[in-house]
């Protein structure tokens, strides 16, 4: 008869590898290194702005550098082997972004008044609170797709907000609710809930989807595979509603970053390039339909394809901004003007939309390629930590996040240099808005959470004929709730 051996702990390591390792100290490192380059960045930019240091910039110091050692704290006892570095380079862009919109709004023409300031730091502290939550009560990352459907509509719910009564509508996009004089954008919170139900539906269905499918011919040669429409209607249905309430609310960059990560993460569970053709030639019909109807993308669109013409520059709601940031970016050259001068500040949403030009003018493109490269530092950890994963479903919410993260830092440079049209999204932790930063904040929580789950030591126990047996099974404790 089959027994049950006494619980032991085991690494996960196999073949002679060595056990994994907690790695908080090299996460404080790297920690200490972000708060030293916080204050630095702060304290340059007053000593430029106003040739001294502002002691008001000791509050930001202070709350992000206490927020940092907080939620180190808190890694070291809940989460010992989560990555070390998403953390401390979230921090350190945290930290840029606010100091950006501080040099902003100093230097800005409506002069500084420092609420801007204030609305971020107090939005960076809320986001990293939130994202100590999540690595304190999603100890199990993988009970998230017991909840498939009903994160699903928690997302459409959200999608849904702007519509309603509280909705607000700001240069023609219908994005924002607006509650007690503070706006929010639910679509950001909207697009981390999407990506859950996403890996979950596919991380169930990876396989019939893979393989069970209906080919297209054109004479004996095969064109292209199609899924069954019943495999294929209920993520459908779910993805095609959260499209058209985008499009509703004239929210077209999120549109294209949600179905952007849509197609990545059906190709990655499933590897059929036939999706992804199949999905881009159903988005770029969409898009042509959008333009068709919405004033608001035919105007985008013209503003791509024809910039400089004087006419479309000096109309309201022109190329005037895009136009601008361009400049901003050529004046700051290789090693960019200084805090202190340049005419960024000027440019409407320098801040928000066009946080990178005002870096760029700033900082130089020296500056603004070293930013780019801690934003895809950030997604590179993301992708590490799907490869590292051992389930499906969280190797799939890993990957959908760092996807996100990359294809949205695209979309704000590709349409700050008109590669692609400008779409008004922001740039991840940087930006000034709460909504972005908080569900930003919230991504690098469930990437810690994942990447604990997949690196710590299994408790498990054996049941088999005797220990040792090969016929013993393995099971893991801790995935059984025990």
């Amino acid at each position: 008869m089959a027994h049950m051996a006494e619980p032991r702990t085991e690494p996960t390591a196999t073949d002679g590898a060595l056990p994994p390792v907690p790695k908080r100290d090299q996460e404080l490192r790297l920690l200490t290194a972000s708060v030293v380059f916080i204050v630095l960045t702060l304290g340059a930019a007053s000593l430029t702005v106003t040739e001294g240091f502002d002691p008001a910039l000791l509050t930001p110091a202070l709350v992000l550098g206490g927020a940092g050692a907080a939620l180190h704290v808190l890694l070291r006892l809940v989460a010992p082997y989560a990555d070390p570095i998403v953390m401390p380079v979230a921090l350190a862009l945290t930290g840029l972004g606010l100091t950006m919109i501080w040099v902003l709004e100093t230097t800005g023409p409506d002069g500084p008044d420092g609420t801007g300031t204030q609305r971020q730091l107090l939005w960076a502290a809320a986001g990293m609170v939130l994202c100590g939550a999540t690595v304190a009560l999603v100890r199990r990352p993988r009970r998230l797709r017991l909840y498939t459907y009903l994160i699903a509509l928690s997302a459409l719910l959200l999608l849904l907000l702007p519509l309603s009564p509280l909705g607000h509508e700001v240069l023609g996009a219908r994005r924002w609710i607006q509650v007690a004089g503070f706006t929010m954008q639910p679509s950001e919170f909207a697009k981390v809930l999407l990506v859950i139900f996403l890996a979950s539906y596919l991380g169930r269905q990876r396989e019939v989807l893979a393989t069970v499918s209906r080919t297209v011919r054109i004479g004996r040669f095969k064109v292209f595979s199609v899924p069954r429409a019943r495999d294929l209607a209920p993520m459908a249905v779910g993805w095609g509603m959260a499209i058209l309430l985008l499009v509703g609310t004239r929210d077209l960059g999120t549109s294209l970053l949600l179905f952007g990560t849509f197609l990545a993460v059906l190709y990655a569970a499933t590897a059929r390039k036939s999706w992804v053709l199949i999905g881009l030639t159903a988005f770029a019909g969409g898009a042509y339909a959008a333009y068709l109807v919405f004033g608001h993308v035919q105007n985008r669109v013209e503003i791509w394809l024809d910039a400089f013409d004087p006419e479309v520059y000096n109309r309201v709601g022109g190329s005037f901004q895009v136009v601008e940031g361009m400049f901003a970016l050529a004046e700051g050259g290789v090693f960019g003007t200084g805090f202190n001068d340049g005419f960024a500040q000027e440019i409407f949403a320098a801040d928000s939309d066009l946080i990178l030009v005002s870096v760029g003018e700033k900082l130089g493109v020296t500056g603004l390629l070293a930013v780019l490269v801690l934003l895809f530092l950030l997604a590179q950890r993301g992708f590490r930590i799907a490869l590292g994963a051992k389930d499906t479903f969280l190797k799939l919410v890993a990957f959908g996040y760092a996807f996100l993260l990359a294809f949205d830092v695209f979309i704000v440079l590709g349409g700050a240099t008109l590669i692609i049209p400008l779409t008004g999204m922001t740039t991840p932790f940087l930006s000034a808005g709460g909504s972005a930063l908080m569900a930003n904040w919230l991504i690098i929580g469930l990437w810690l959470t994942i990447s604990e789950s997949a690196r710590r030591p299994q408790q498990t126990f054996t049941l088999g004929t005797a220990p040792g047996d090969p016929a013993t099974e393995v099971i893991d404790v801790r995935e059984r709730g025990h």
